[in-house]
């Protein structure tokens, strides 16, 4: 059920406020800039993945440059961040079965079975959690020298994920070709949103 519209009125919450170096969606706070494997990051671009009224996570992208095509995104060497900020509550399979569709959807036919090993490991990570909860921080960090590194609320969960092409067939399933949805994968790319599309996450 969504939040009541804050009008002021005493015993009332109001909105948040970005405070100075944060960009706040959805009542979540995002840091303009993170340090991610000894380097700077800026916040390059935020959207909501939504369906309809559902809002599911809130999500940001970091970057060492600005980029506005997915290409420019995967061009970038060095690390990368993509940040999830939880509005919902969500069983951690349902995470599983969008992180299989987006990396396939996306992926060409002679990428997967390179990356099927890979999947499946990192799909296990993320089922382990059980659930995720309204309120959780989720952390999908790339350091070149080691690979995909998870993290949910600052701690790391499970092994890293070798290779930047994993880490690159990820960031597709966000702003590739056939993304989640294209109103985040725009807000991602810090670009206007068009429209909605698939079911959440």
């Amino acid at each position: 059920m969504s939040a009541m519209p804050a009008l002021g009125l005493p015993g009332m919450a109001t909105p948040a406020r970005a405070a100075e170096g944060e960009r706040v969606v959805e009542g979540q706070a995002f840091a303009l800039r993170v340090a991610v494997a000894g380097a700077e990051l800026r916040l390059n671009g935020t959207g909501v993945r939504a369906v309809a009224w559902f809002k599911g996570y809130a999500a940001g992208l970091y970057l060492p440059l600005p980029a506005a095509t997915a290409e420019q995104v995967l061009a970038q060497a060095g690390p990368k961040r993509l940040q999830l900020r939880m509005l919902q509550d969500v069983p951690a399979e349902e995470f599983v079965k969008a992180l299989r569709k987006g990396i396939e959807r996306n992926a060409e036919p002679a990428e997967r079975p390179v990356l099927a090993l890979r999947e499946q490991l990192f799909a296990e990570q993320i089922a382990a959690l059980g659930s995720v909860r309204k309120g959780d921080v989720i952390d999908l960090d790339f350091d070149p020298a080691r690979g995909l590194l998870f993290a949910r609320n600052g701690t790391l969960r499970g092994a890293v994920t070798e290779g930047a092409d994993f880490y690159a067939a990820l960031l597709r399933a966000f702003i590739g070709p056939h993304p989640y949805d294209e109103r985040l994968k725009a807000g991602l790319l810090g670009r206007a949103a068009r429209q909605a599309a698939g079911p959440i996450p």
